[in-house]
């Protein structure tokens, strides 16, 4: 299809007036790959805050030489190139500089092929395999490397990665018997392990049991890791929660009694932050449903922005019968309950068997704030039930903006019971359905159903499946257009244009009308869960905006990323800049795992990408072309404070200013290049006069004045011009006479 170029238009248009959600702060992503004798494909990141005039130059370092412009002129069109000039006998090292106004900005962090580097399309991390060990009854079981999550760790705007290692004694809840335990590593892409967590003998292993996120919560800019656990697990610094001694697997391998925890950890070092009762507790297992231990503990998890600037943690128990939900904030170095639902609450009965094996997250409502979608349920941001289509448990959910004529996002839903439709797509607002596809089986519908526009002949998504009704390929109108695809897995985006490819066990393929073509297979890897055939991780990882497809090799001794080295003529953001794309990455792993979807519709005829309503927070210099320092890192005296009394505010605090000779001084801050320069100044006034204080930079002064913002948990921001030196700077704010409004971050744009 003909190439287009879409870039956001982040400072060409006014953000509307939602919160703005906290995202990383990440690095350009460089990654390179050799694919001949002399090639090597190299991709990068656009930022969602990058400005639409962007370019980049790409260079290149031989063996700690000079680096060399490899491009003729600025890079508009793609953030990838295929240097074809590469001497491989030897190690290169690549980076990019951003190009604004003309002018070269720092260079991004780099990447290095080492010398010799084998002709492949992959990136390895090597393993540590955990020993095998014993059950009480006498089984052996060794260890399967299984789904993978990410997050940046340390703060350095690389990701880290966080593996979950199975047993191969992992049950399905509906069987009996003992497993081993379930740990989870951290490792660099390097390979450099940073911590072991074993969760204990009493987390049993199994896809609904044992579910696990990587996500920054307290924008701090490093993830935590929240999971599920029990007396005797064991953080990455040895401390053990509970009894270690502790053992309540009863003869069947079911845990059934004893206490059952939340535990959040500090993705540095695997230490424990904060442990607390799990929300809900099994109580007497029968009332879930069964007495054996199926229904009790179907868990899933995920993360959602429920006020629309600050990710919250979702945990949740049962979804056959009765489902519980609650939902989670860490700030400020203490984990709080936000709310629950329950479906045993009055009111909320039409909730109880409305759950998948999988859940998203979405603005369906479009308040900037997201929903969490429980397979057939919809629950609202503050926890209250927003609508249930009815149609019960499923095992496959996609959400997302399928049908670009309409307005707001559709849920495709798969459907278990005999009695009611085996899918259908409905409107993700209001539950209305837009057609539904009928089981004519007499028995359970589908187990896999798939939206993606994978057919440029058809307007929008497609929806198919397989399973009971699942004999064709539909529109949004529950149309036949044509056959169905290979597969009704996992989706990709991997070659140069728009439409989405399927990814299934360890190949890529592209759909035809009249059959798949093979795209690639990986050789020597192969993907995980059984007849699920699910991938480690699929998603936007590196490079740019084209997803890269994770598997584990045959002898679990690496993790291999797939990078794609089509060179693409069309550019956009980052999909980890779009907050619903994002926490998909984090909820992939759960139970029967899911691809992600964007908030906007990718596909043939798009219209270009949105720009993305966020804020770039956490500790470091920006890797972006816009910097924000939360102030509560920086330098106070002369009775300022930090405080988190008043909502509303990024990062971990605030700053309060004295009335007189108080002051906050903001070092290192970056001049991008120097000269004029707009400062956002995001600040509160809860009264009803305004107040002048002085703004040095660098030593030179100026009045600035804030104005009142009606509340002192209503934020707004102070736009002022300074001139900026190249490179390091020094921001200083000074009371004098009167106190200032209370700031809570600068940003240079």
């Amino acid at each position: 299809m003909r190439a287009c170029l879409f870039v956001p238009m982040l400072f060409a248009a006014m953000l509307d007036a939602h919160a703005q959600a906290q995202m990383e702060r990440l690095s350009r992503g460089v990654v390179a790959v050799r694919t001949g004798s002399s090639s090597v494909y190299v991709g990068w990141r656009l930022f969602g805050n990058d400005p639409s005039g962007i370019a980049f130059n790409l260079y290149r370092s031989t063996a700690g030489g000079a680096a060399t412009l490899l491009n003729g002129t600025p890079m508009t069109a793609s953030t990838n190139f295929v240097d074809n000039s590469a001497p491989t006998t030897q190690a290169n090292t690549y980076f990019v500089r951003p190009v604004l106004n003309g002018v070269e900005q720092a260079n991004s962090a780099s990447f290095t092929l080492p010398a010799n580097a084998a002709t492949q399309q992959y990136l390895q991390i090597p393993l540590q395999i955990p020993a095998g060990g014993t059950t009480p009854s006498g089984e052996a079981y060794t260890y399967t490397a299984n789904d993978l999550s990410i997050g940046d760790l340390d703060g350095d705007g690389e990701y880290e990665y966080v593996l979950k290692w199975d047993p191969t004694n992992a049950k399905d809840n509906s069987q009996s018997g003992y497993t081993g335990n379930v740990y989870l590593d951290a490792y660099e892409l390097n390979g450099t392990r940073l911590w072991r967590i074993d969760l204990g003998r009493n987390i049993r292993a199994g896809a609904h049991y044992t579910q696990f996120i990587v996500y920054d919560l307290d924008g701090d800019g490093r993830a935590e890791v929240a999971a599920k656990t029990a007396d005797g697990t064991r953080s990455g610094t040895g401390q053990v929660i509970g009894s270690a001694s502790a053992d309540y697997r009863n003869s069947s391998g079911y845990v059934l009694s004893g206490p059952e925890f939340l535990t959040l950890f500090n993705g540095q070092n695997g230490a424990v932050l904060a442990t607390t009762n799990y929300v809900p507790a099994r109580g007497t297992v029968s009332s879930w449903g069964d007495s054996y231990g199926n229904r009790v503990d179907r868990f899933l998890a995920g993360v959602a922005y429920l006020d629309g600037q600050r990710p919250s943690l979702i945990m949740s128990r049962g979804y056959y019968t009765r489902a519980v939900i609650a939902a989670w904030d860490w700030r400020n170095g203490a984990l709080t309950q936000r709310w629950t639902f329950d479906s045993n609450t009055s009111g909320n009965s039409a909730y109880a068997g409305q759950g998948n094996h999988n859940l998203s997250i979405a603005d369906v409502d479009t308040d900037g704030r997201q929903e969490i979608i429980f397979g057939a349920a919809t629950i609202d941001d503050n926890g209250q039930g927003l609508y249930v289509s009815g149609l019960g448990h499923g095992d496959a959910l996609h959400v997302g903006d399928f049908v670009p004529s309409r307005s707001g996002l559709e849920i495709w839903d798969i459907h278990e019971s005999s009695s009611v439709p085996g899918a259908d797509l409905r409107d993700a607002r209001t539950g209305a359905r837009i057609f539904a596809i009928n089981n004519t089986s007499g028995s359970e519908g589908p187990g896999r159903g798939v939206a993606a526009d994978i057919y440029s002949g058809n307007a929008g998504a497609e929806y198919w499946g397989s399973g009971p009704g699942m004999t064709n390929l539909f529109n949004a109108s529950g149309a036949s257009i044509g056959r169905t695809p290979g597969s009704a897995n996992f989706l990709v985006w991997w070659d140069t244009d728009t439409l989405r490819e399927l990814l299934d066990s360890n190949h890529i393929d592209k759909y035809g009308t009249s059959s798949d073509t093979r795209l690639l297979t990986g050789s020597g890897v192969t993907s995980n869960n059984g007849t699920k055939s699910t991938p480690a991780l699929s998603g936007d990882v590196l490079g740019d905006w084209r997803e890269e497809v994770i598997w584990r090799t045959t002898d679990n001794a690496f993790l291999r990323i797939y990078t794609t080295t089509n060179v693409a003529t069309n550019r956009f953001y980052t999909f980890l800049h779009d907050p619903q794309y994002r926490v998909a990455l984090a909820w992939q792993n759960v139970a029967y795992n899911q691809p992600p979807h964007p908030s906007f519709f990718v596909g043939a005829n798009m219209s270009p990408p949105p720009t993305p309503n966020i804020t770039i927070v956490g500790g470091g210099e920006n890797p972006g072309t816009q910097d924000t320092y939360q102030a509560e890192n920086g330098l106070i005296g002369g009775g300022t404070v930090t405080e988190t009394t008043n909502a509303g505010y990024m990062g971990s605090a605030y700053v309060n200013s004295s009335a007189n000779g108080g002051y906050l001084e903001i070092q290192g801050v970056d001049g991008r290049g120097g000269g004029s320069k707009a400062l956002s100044i995001r600040y509160a006034l809860g009264v009803t006069s305004s107040r002048t204080g002085r703004l040095l930079v660098n030593g030179v002064a100026q009045n600035i004045t804030f104005n009142p913002t009606g509340a002192w948990t209503a934020w707004s921001t102070l736009n002022v011009s300074v001139s900026l030196n190249n490179g390091s700077n020094v921001l200083r704010f000074e009371s004098t006479g009167q106190d200032l409004g209370n700031i809570d971050q600068v940003t240079v744009q």
